[in-house]
């Protein structure tokens, strides 16, 4: 398996060198046609497909610094969408163990990390919906924090459902091993998502954000959170304000 593994990654590092040059050949001397364009685009899709779904770890690391290219570049769709999300869930949902019912053999919390990253610069509905699942699912930290730093960057909040799965992953660290930077990344993103949908109404957020000020926290986390609950205050503030003036 290694030594097919090993194979399969030199066919596909040749393969995109070709098409690069390919590429870079046809950019110089004219632009390229709509066929042309379309078959490179496939090519890049196949090969980011393979390597996201092959054994190595690295590969898997490789494809996604495909997916960044191709997300600067402008050349996102719905396979690579696809393909983050698979990424994503890389030792969670997807899972591959040794006989079938041994060890896990690709749980990659950098992976699921880095797919996190690259889903809130797609910013989409549907990236939102694989970051939910990544919160409410995934047990590491450094993978919650980058998903919801991507939460509070994609905005959408319908129905509470963002804020509501960002409260209970912060209250159940919080209960078992509170942790700084998922909960100064919660309150980053609290921040960002009240902006976008003018204030929070969800009240599990209040009881997050007091939870934070108050518990096992280092001080500058807790004086972080007084200042988004203040925050928030502010926006309500706003909307009284302009009820009051309706009326």
């Amino acid at each position: 398996m290694k030594t097919w593994n090993r194979i399969g990654g030199l066919l596909i590092v040749s393969l995109l060198t070709i098409t690069a040059a390919f590429g870079q050949t046809k950019t110089n001397d004219k632009e390229l046609s709509v066929e042309e364009s379309y078959l490179q685009e496939s090519i890049e899709q196949m090969v980011i497909r393979e390597q996201a779904r092959a054994d190595s770890r690295d590969m898997k690391l490789v494809a996604l610094e495909y997916i960044g290219d191709a997300i600067k570049g402008g050349r996102v769709n719905q396979e690579i969408q696809k393909t983050l999300e698979y990424l994503a869930m890389e030792g969670t949902v997807n899972q591959a163990r040794e006989g079938g019912v041994g060890r896990l053999v690709n749980n990659y919390p950098d992976v699921r990390a880095k797919a996190a990253q690259y889903l809130g610069e797609l910013g989409t509905k549907e990236a939102k919906d694989v970051l939910v699942k990544m919160v409410l699912s995934d047990p590491e930290p450094m993978v919650l924090t980058e998903a919801v730093k991507s939460l509070g960057k994609i905005g959408i909040n319908d129905n509470d459902e963002v804020t509501t799965a960002i409260s209970w992953i912060v209250t159940r660290f919080d209960i078992l091993n509170p942790d700084n930077i998922l909960a100064l990344s919660a309150l980053e993103a609290y921040e960002k998502l009240a902006e976008k949908n003018g204030g929070i109404k969800d009240p599990s957020v209040v009881r997050t954000i007091i939870r934070i000020a108050e518990g096992n926290y280092i001080r500058p986390v807790q004086a972080r959170a007084r200042e988004t609950l203040n925050t928030l205050r502010k926006y309500t503030a706003q909307q009284n304000s302009k009820t009051g003036g309706q009326k």
